[in-house]
């Protein structure tokens, strides 16, 4: 059996850069690619999958170059109950209402559940956000941590050495208590997966339920005095100095 070409870092269907770059939706981006009216880098595209990075390439439709987004960097604050999702079924609040609408070509930068808080980065760069996501280069998160129960010390060299969870091994690099009683345990966790409720998983396989989790340090950068739902954009040179070892924000 073939195993499918792997994606370049930022790498998307031909038909969804289309539906991004807010030309068409990607059903009306599939059938402009069949009806012969969509050009990449000057040669006419004929399959609505085929792989591109929309920042690197040329796309025009009848002759015309669609505009590339305009490269953008966005640090939010998100509240609790808010979802990060583009368009939420059941109708609440998602992170895209706290930007301006403006900045439609932005996608989230991994994902903080509904009942979390905290720092959460949108970018219209999709190699930048693949880059950051990527467990194998190590970025780390920082959150708070407030743990149900009187969590010891034993308890956080559990979190360190790894614990199972659903099948999977988790790991925090770093946990340190600043306040412990029996109702609750304030904590400060860092780790660099960003796996699925992975913070919640690490309490929940130790025995302690997580009744408050907030990200205030995403690599380099932090959430500051930055209040809850409201945002602020961050320069190609912060980010860098954020995010030294990224190859895109060097490019």
């Amino acid at each position: 059996m073939t195993r499918p070409a792997r994606r370049r870092p930022g790498e998307v269907p031909l038909n969804r850069a289309l539906s991004k770059l807010a030309i068409a939706s990607r059903a009306e981006a599939t059938r402009l690619i069949a009806a012969g009216r969509v050009r990449v880098d000057g040669k006419t595209a004929t399959d609505p999958a085929m792989p591109v990075v929309p920042e690197r390439v040329a796309i025009a439709v009848d002759g015309r170059e669609a505009a590339r987004a305009a490269w953008c960097l966005i640090l939010l604050n998100k509240p609790r109950g808010v979802v990060t999702t583009r368009v939420d079924p059941q109708g609440r609040p998602t992170v895209f209402d706290l930007v301006p609408e403006g900045e439609g070509h932005l996608v989230a930068v991994g994902r903080l559940d509904l009942a979390s808080s905290g720092l959460i980065l949108l970018t219209t760069d999709t190699r930048l956000a693949a880059w950051l996501t990527d467990p194998g280069n190590r970025v780390p998160r920082t959150y708070t941590v407030t743990a149900r129960g009187e969590v010891g010390d034993d308890d956080v060299e559990r979190l360190m050495a790894g614990v199972d969870s659903e099948g999977e091994r988790l790991s925090a690099d770093e946990a340190a208590v600043r306040k412990r009683s029996r109702r609750e345990t304030h904590l400060v966790v860092r780790l660099h997966e960003g796996r699925n409720r992975e913070v919640r998983r690490l309490f929940g396989a130790i025995g302690h339920e997580v009744t408050r989790l907030r990200r205030v340090a995403f690599g380099g950068l932090d959430l500051g005095t930055l209040p809850p739902g409201r945002w602020r954009e961050v320069s190609a040179e912060e980010g860098k100095a954020a995010f030294p070892s990224c190859p895109q924000l060097g490019s």
